[in-house]
């Protein structure tokens, strides 16, 4: 049986702990409507505990003000502050919010420790589902507070790591190399019996693959370089009609956070202004961009389906953020590895599938039920996790979603084709 204890502990402490590299001021930004503040992050993830575990077992709120300012998306909960006005929320401060995860987790412990057999089976799924959700919002507090950060003149680091040079010309992991797959009717999702998934993993269903092919590795600055000098940006024949209205509109150039300055690349990443190396995985992009790129590359977008197929079987080890160690960046591929690698960690991989339910799948009942479900529509399934996941999150399974036009997220993509070679 699990050590909920122990895990909560360790969960609620990591975010803490990135929470310690922000100054109140910085906890306090929000740079945009998609976006939150960091303390804010602090005080919802605190929230779901208060409001699906300590008052389901009878324990009154620490304050019930907070029901209202830090309520997500939860309709049948209660009205909710504006998720475009967290910003102004200079009340409570972030010494307050610590104040308020302290007394919740200590009442979380004291539950923890005393709760009976019955109340331990009906409340400890949802204390591993907040769980779940607490390291959901570690990744988003830090997307968030780089968004912040990007928008200074001062440039913030959120860690402190030495400049890189200038990357060296040409790409040290050469050409993408395609992995063939057979095609045939294939078992994909999650059973709902098992170690814990979220309720869009399921159910485990027949999904029907064509023979394709999949690239060794993820899409790299070195190929953006090319798209970019190539005219790609302002190309029409690359783009989906909404995809090239988007960039038009919004004047892009480049990936968020990125620019060509005099012709090399420049990043401003969560350790400040870096130069990508040529083999680095490309960030920060759009589905509309991904799928530009990916026509630009003579190749296309892979399914989940397709991703799923190939990552069934391989390791979750990859760059992820842990509690150890914060890894800030997208790392490299080794070169020269054969078969599909980066298939976890480094960068979010877009999917050309939309977020839509499994076959079968059933919304679940009460407040819970509107985490995932009432979302599966308008937006695209993402893969892998990132540099900025934590590595217990992740599973060959998980689907992310979020709309095509997104770009602040650490997103980036690789590539299939159809067939055998």
């Amino acid at each position: 049986m699990k050590d909920f204890a122990a895990l909560y502990a360790q969960t609620r402490a990591h975010t803490e702990a990135l929470a310690a590299h922000l100054s109140p001021e910085d906890q306090q930004l929000q740079s945009m409507p998609d976006a939150s503040p960091a303390k804010w992050h602090r005080a919802h993830t605190t929230w779901f505990f208060e409001t699906f575990v300590l008052s389901p077992a009878g324990i009154a709120p620490v304050d019930a003000r907070y029901d209202y300012l830090f309520n997500s998306y939860y309709d049948a909960v209660g009205p909710r502050h504006a998720r475009a006005r967290r910003g102004v929320l200079s009340r409570p401060t972030a010494a307050e919010i610590g104040d308020y995860r302290r007394i919740v987790d200590e009442r979380m412990t004291r539950w923890l420790e005393a709760a009976g057999a019955e109340a331990r089976a009906r409340l400890l799924p949802v204390v591993e589902l907040g769980i779940a959700h607490e390291e959901q919002h570690q990744e988003l507090l830090l997307t968030d507070i780089l968004h912040a950060f990007s928008e200074s003149p001062l440039r913030p680091a959120f860690v402190d790591r030495p400049a890189p040079a200038p990357p060296p010309p040409g790409s040290a992991v050469g050409p993408l190399r395609f992995v063939p797959f057979e095609g045939g009717l294939r078992q994909l999702g999650a059973a709902a019996e098992g170690p814990f998934v979220f309720d869009n993993e399921t159910p485990r269903h027949g999904h029907w693959v064509d023979p394709f092919q999949l690239s060794d590795r993820l899409v790299t600055f070195g190929e953006l370089e090319a798209f970019v000098q190539s005219g790609g940006y302002r190309t029409p024949s690359l783009w989906l009609a909404e995809g090239y209205d988007f960039v038009r509109a919004n004047d892009i150039a480049a990936p968020l956070h990125c620019s060509f300055d005099d012709g090399v690349p420049r990043v401003f990443c969560l350790a400040g202004v870096k130069h990508p190396t040529n083999d680095e995985p490309l960030a920060h992009v759009s589905y509309y961009e991904a799928d530009a790129i990916a026509r630009f590359l003579g190749a296309r977008l892979p399914t989940e389906g397709e991703w799923e197929v190939a990552a069934a079987q391989a390791p979750v080890a990859g760059n992820f953020v842990d509690d150890e160690v914060l890894h800030p960046l997208p790392a490299p591929a080794a070169a020269e590895i054969p078969g599909v690698r980066q298939l976890f960690g480094d960068v979010w991989e877009w999917t050309r599938s939309s977020y839509e339910p499994y076959p079968g799948y059933r919304t679940p009942a009460g407040a819970l039920g509107e985490y995932n479900g009432k979302f599966m529509v308008s937006q695209r399934v993402l893969r892998g996790g990132s540099c900025l996941t934590p590595r217990r999150h992740m599973r060959a399974t998980y689907r992310n979603f979020w709309p095509p036009a997104t770009r602040f997220q650490m997103a980036g993509f690789r590539v299939a084709r159809d067939g055998q070679p």
